[in-house]
């Protein structure tokens, strides 16, 4: 008997599932492979504490370690020889997919180093060398969607670089990232240089935002309410604000595609910057494991799921189209933040997210170099 794979349905509706994660011994083991081949995995994405995880007391990297304290490279280039390396690796496995997909998918998105994300310059300059050095046509360079950020998407889309836009957490935020997206390909059309084989996805993050939503209203509660009206309404947008606002991220996005300068650019050939649901991993054990994929199919989208999510949708995803619809009941959510009786500010819980992620990224990146520094000390002791 086959057993079903709800994955492979998610693909007739025009999203492509990629997996948030990556170790070397995925690679190795052959487990990335029969992903792609079993669970319809279409690309993959990474970022430092996904790496501080698969590094750190993992001796499956020690030899190159050895081999970089030998060669006396600095510890910072020890790193991305290492993560390079994954990186490379995972993008040939994908690369039939590449291939398969016509360029729409099999990319494997690595980030520039976290601690540069309010420096647009040098994001600029790791970019362009993370892809030159990688070297593969399905690399995906990541960019913090920051106010710095921005225009150092622009440049590298300019210059022909595939990008994965990451921490975007307002529908704001994912606007001004389509019109960089956008920005950066009229500038290379005008130079009369082709805009047809460049990528990029605008990653979305979710339960991140429900999470920080569904502490404050817990706490409103726990502290006392006037009436049983107000309870109601404060528990009635419980868990429900991540998915209106990615909701209503889309109907921009449609906006955003009818929109005559992007038709000026798909006419020669321009590929659309789909939306990305990330941080798709449910948090709150009371709601259903899948809510951020069984909510969200649909044309022109990506999820990217952490390997557990990929299990759990595979076996009892309920897959339809589901982005387009309930979209007036996201507005009035959305809007509902506003009343006297919830008083909440997304606009704040915006920007301390986005500060936050760039944090979550910054401390296991600084976590992952110290641990690489204790081993080069105790591998050069032997």
């Amino acid at each position: 008997m086959t057993v079903a794979n709800h994955i492979l349905e998610i693909k007739d509706y025009g999203q492509s599932i990629w997996m948030d994660n990556l170790a070397r011994d995925l690679i190795q083991s052959g487990e990335l492979k029969r992903m792609i081949d079993d669970r319809g995995l279409r690309g993959l994405t990474s970022n430092p504490a996904i790496f501080e995880k698969a590094i750190k007391g993992n001796k499956i990297y020690d030899a190159d370690i050895e081999a970089g304290i030998r060669a006396g490279k600095p510890l910072l280039e020890i790193y991305e020889s290492l993560i390079f390396d994954d990186i490379r690796n995972a993008c040939d496995i994908f690369m039939p997919v590449y291939e398969e997909s016509g360029g729409l998918d099999g990319y494997v998105s690595i980030e520039v180093p976290p601690n540069i994300a309010n420096d647009t310059e040098k994001t600029i300059q790791e970019a362009r060398r993370y892809y030159k050095e990688i070297g593969r046509p399905n690399v995906m360079i990541k960019i913090p969607g920051t106010s710095a950020g921005l225009p150092a998407v622009e440049a590298v889309i300019a210059d022909g670089i595939n990008v994965n836009v990451t921490l975007l957490f307002s529908v704001q935020s994912y606007v001004n990232t389509a019109w960089a997206y956008i920005r950066g390909l009229e500038q290379r059309a005008a130079k009369g240089e082709d805009i047809s084989k460049i990528a990029s996805v605008a990653s979305f993050f979710l339960s991140r935002i429900d999470s920080t939503i569904d502490a404050q209203i817990d706490a409103k509660l726990a502290k006392g309410i006037d009436t049983a009206g107000q309870e109601a309404k404060l528990v009635a947008v419980k868990g429900k604000i991540a998915i209106a606002n990615a909701k209503i991220a889309y109907q921009e996005y449609k906006q955003i595609i009818s929109d005559p300068r992007w038709l000026a650019l798909k006419e020669k050939g321009a590929n659309v910057q789909r939306l990305l649901w990330a941080s798709t991993g449910t948090k709150n054990p009371d709601y259903s494991d899948v809510m951020y994929v069984d909510e969200l199919v649909g044309p022109d989208t990506v999820n990217t799921l952490p390997p557990a999510t990929i299990e759990a949708c595979a076996d009892h995803c309920d897959v339809a189209s589901r982005i387009d619809t309930g979209v007036e009941e996201a507005y009035n959510v959305i809007k509902s933040l506003n009343d006297p009786d919830i008083d909440i500010n997304l606009a704040a819980v915006m920007t301390e997210l986005l500060e936050d992620g760039i944090a979550k990224f910054v401390q296991p990146f600084e976590s992952l170099m110290a641990s690489l520094q204790e081993k080069v000390d105790q591998l050069a002791a032997v």
